[in-house]
């Protein structure tokens, strides 16, 4: 904190409360003695939960101390064969500051029906996010639940991300490793928290005994990909949410509240980003198109990897539901097992490079196809497809020029529901797969910034929107609450229009390519100016039935749901944006606002038949 603070003075650190007192970590915790428990096979933590499936010690507040001299406490659950047998097996360390074991209704909390994860199939061992040691033990492994600076016992105070996390991570892989009970190799593996510290930790100073990393979505850059995407605070309840879910002994960093004084892309958000170029050894990487937070980073992780051992599967599931999937469990120590026990099992020779799944939606003519193999991503032979807009008609055009005549079209800025729709119908079976974006020639006479947000929907033969359910529920969707977690409704993109001019050189010079922003500046629009706005869209995967089709979404407010069921309850009464007047989209003519689509190879599907 005292190193932040000197070069950072303005970052915000906020107390945390002690773990016997706070609300939900209280119930979980167990001081910081040491004791040593032998569990036999079939026990269970609580009734209802996932028994053990094998005989397992359980080591908690295990202590040890990193290179500053701070003392770090860990659970390790370990099977009893490297006592009685004196097997050495592999670590798999599981890196977050949500405490060290079990989920104290998280996932009730979260999302209905317990996000897609039974209660019986997890065993409440396990971190929040992290593979169960009721599993993995049994599976030969030792799964080690830290508390990381700052959390639970643990002395300092707790950080996002950086370099400070890449350092404590390296001290507890070289303690891990010379335990008589470790065979020497470390992997990592866990979703959200835990896969951003597994990609941060490899990319800054990975240790030579970290085997191999299972980041199962993360992200790369807290800015631009978390917490201010397009230069546009999001998600301000549930970063709260989090920090004050954090259980410790002093404080923790705060980077939503550091926005305040640090609104723009500079060296304090630089000293966050992760690069995974640098990361080289093999990574077994997920992603799905769902996610709030985590498919840009997820995606960009597996481009940008050097390694040459290098996995994508991406997956139609909310991450927690596919988590705990048995079969991905199965899938996953293939490759723990070829990479921390050097077991020749295939694994390189059997396993696709990408396994990409394209969401067909509730409702629709076409079932999701579901991991399907391919070479790349995006995937080879992909047609970046321009559709130019008309507001006359409220259409998407596949024509080489934008119409003729021009025409313009508004929404409430400063509005909850008002948006404007463009659409198009597909005239056969089709794909999309990749990266879209958009160009909107926009002007606002009120107002000197516009916040604009932009999502592209599935629609039916009759312009139905459309809805994918990210995991089964007992009730049909009409009956399921509207949160992100449980319905993904389409990729979605946003850009504060002062943020324009922080355009990348490289992608600002064409129409045709992707379009990213450093946000290290801005310049307001004068009342009524028409500009063009380039908006990135994260990754999508939808296949379409012959006659369905797009519509492109243009609005002054996020076209989200809430990211889970407990944001729902906030008072959203009011749209939470500074946009004032309406928001004019310009068309035609001179002003060739236009969408484009990743349109995939023809592909024969059985749907077609």
């Amino acid at each position: 904190m005292e190193a932040l603070v000197k070069k950072f003075p303005d970052v915000v650190f906020i107390p945390v409360l002690r773990p016997e007192v706070h609300p939900q970590q209280k119930l979980l915790y167990q001081g910081s003695k040491f004791s040593s428990t032998t569990f036999p096979k079939g026990h269970t933590l609580l009734p209802g939960r996932k028994p053990l499936e094998a005989d397992t010690i359980i080591d908690r507040n295990v202590s040890f101390q990193i290179r500053d001299g701070t003392t770090l406490y860990t659970d390790i659950h370990r099977p009893l064969t490297t006592i009685i047998q004196k097997e050495r097996v592999p670590a798999i360390l599981v890196w977050s500051p949500y405490g060290k074991i079990g989920d104290p209704g998280l996932f009730d909390l979260m999302g209905p029906y317990r996000c897609g994860v039974p209660l019986e199939q997890t065993s409440g061992y396990e971190k929040f996010e992290g593979p169960d040691p009721a599993d993995w033990c049994a599976r030969g492994y030792a799964v080690v639940n830290v508390d990381p600076r700052g959390v639970g016992d643990s002395e300092g105070e707790i950080m996002f991300w950086g370099q400070q996390e890449a350092e404590d991570i390296y001290d507890t892989i070289d303690f891990l490793s010379k335990q008589p009970w470790c065979n020497g190799s470390v992997v990592m593996a866990g979703n959200s928290w835990l896969a951003v510290s597994q990609v941060n930790h490899a990319s800054r100073c990975p240790h030579p005994n970290l085997k191999a990393i299972a980041p199962w979505e993360a992200f790369t850059d807290v800015y631009r990909q978390a917490m201010f995407r397009g230069g546009v605070p999001q998600h301000g309840e549930f970063w709260e949410f989090t920090v004050r879910s954090f259980a410790g002994t002093n404080m923790t960093e705060h980077p939503f509240a550091t926005y305040e004084t640090r609104p723009l892309f500079d060296d304090y958000w630089a000293s966050k980003v992760i690069a995974s170029e640098n990361i080289s050894i093999p990574i077994y990487g997920t992603a799905s198109f769902s996610t709030t937070f985590h498919s840009e980073g997820s995606f960009y992780t597996f481009l940008k990897a050097k390694s040459e051992k290098n996995w994508l599967r991406v997956h139609p599931y909310q991450e927690w539901s596919d988590l705990y999937r048995p079969e991905m469990n199965d899938d996953l120590q293939l490759f723990f097992d070829r990479y921390s026990k050097n077991i020749a099992n295939g694994w390189e020779e059997s396993t696709p490079r990408v396994r990409i799944s394209l969401l067909g939606f509730e409702d629709s003519l076409v079932q999701t196809v579901t991991e399907r193999p391919a070479s790349a991503f995006p995937l080879p032979g992909t047609e970046n497809r321009k559709y130019f807009l008309d507001a006359s008609t409220k259409s998407l055009t596949p024509t080489n020029l934008p119409p003729k005549e021009q025409s313009q079209i508004s929404y409430e800025g400063h509005h909850l529901t008002d948006c404007v729709d463009f659409t198009v119908y597909f005239d056969q079976y089709t794909e999309l797969a990749g990266y879209p974006f958009v160009k909107l020639w926009m002007s606002c006479t009120e107002h000197t910034d516009m916040d604009v947000h932009v999502q592209i929907r599935k629609i039916n033969s009759q312009g139905k929107l459309l809805v994918h359910m990210n995991y089964e529920c007992p009730v049909p969707e009409s009956e399921v609450p509207n949160t992100d977690v449980v319905k993904y409704l389409g990729p979605n993109g946003v850009l504060r229009a002062s943020h324009r001019v922080s355009r990348e050189q490289e992608t600002g010079s064409s129409d045709d390519c992707y379009p990213s922003y450093k946000h290290d500046k801005t310049e307001k629009l004068k009342p009524g100016e028409i500009v063009p706005l380039y908006i990135p869209i994260w990754p999508m995967g939808m296949v379409f039935a012959a006659g369905e089709g797009i519509c492109l979404r243009v609005s002054g407010h996020s076209l989200r749901l809430p990211a889970t069921e407990m944001a729902i309850t906030i008072n959203s009464e009011e749209a939470r944006d500074e946009n004032i007047g309406r928001h004019v989209i310009h068309t035609g003519g001179c002003y060739d606002s236009f969408l484009v689509v990743p349109v995939a190879p023809s592909v024969a599907s059985s749907e077609e038949d």
